[in-house]
């Protein structure tokens, strides 16, 4: 494996920080947010934010059987709640981005279940995770290193 760069710019580390913290807490549901992270952080592959995601939300009160069936969270129906399996089917097609969008279906069944300031809350979420994997997974960073 080629070296990597462990660097990050403490600037930009801070930065992401204050936007999760303002998406999470917009959010309302610690627990919800960190199935969220946890979700995107299966589809990227990323370790290290798993490692992070896994332990925070067993501090936040998501029960064991939730983490380890989520990436199977379609067929595990009756351990997620309806709001749960719309933030993560727009978890996953924020994520993946394969047909270019978001679609709609995916998007209203969320809106049932999120008002507005929620719903925008949820997909900056989603989109900081991503944009955290994205850092962690370039540079190689491992389970319980150092994000910076």
């Amino acid at each position: 494996m080629t070296a990597r760069t462990q660097y990050l710019d403490p600037g930009v580390g801070k930065a992401m920080s204050a936007l999760s913290a303002a998406a999470k807490k917009g959010l309302g549901d610690p627990g919800l947010a960190e199935l969220v992270q946890i979700r995107a952080s299966q589809l990227n592959h990323c370790a290290f934010c798993l490692d992070m995601h896994l332990e925070l939300a067993r501090k936040h009160g998501v029960s064991e059987k939730q983490t380890d069936l989520l990436s199977a969270w379609e067929e595990a129906e009756d351990l997620y709640s309806e709001r749960e399996r719309a933030a993560l089917a727009l978890t996953e097609a924020v994520t993946v981005l394969t047909e270019g969008f978001v679609p709609d279906d995916v998007y209203e069944r969320a809106a049932r279940h999120f008002d507005d300031v929620q719903l925008a809350h949820l997909i900056e979420l989603i989109t900081v995770i991503n944009g955290w994997n994205r850092l962690m997974v370039s540079r190689r960073i491992p389970p319980g290193g150092r994000a910076w």
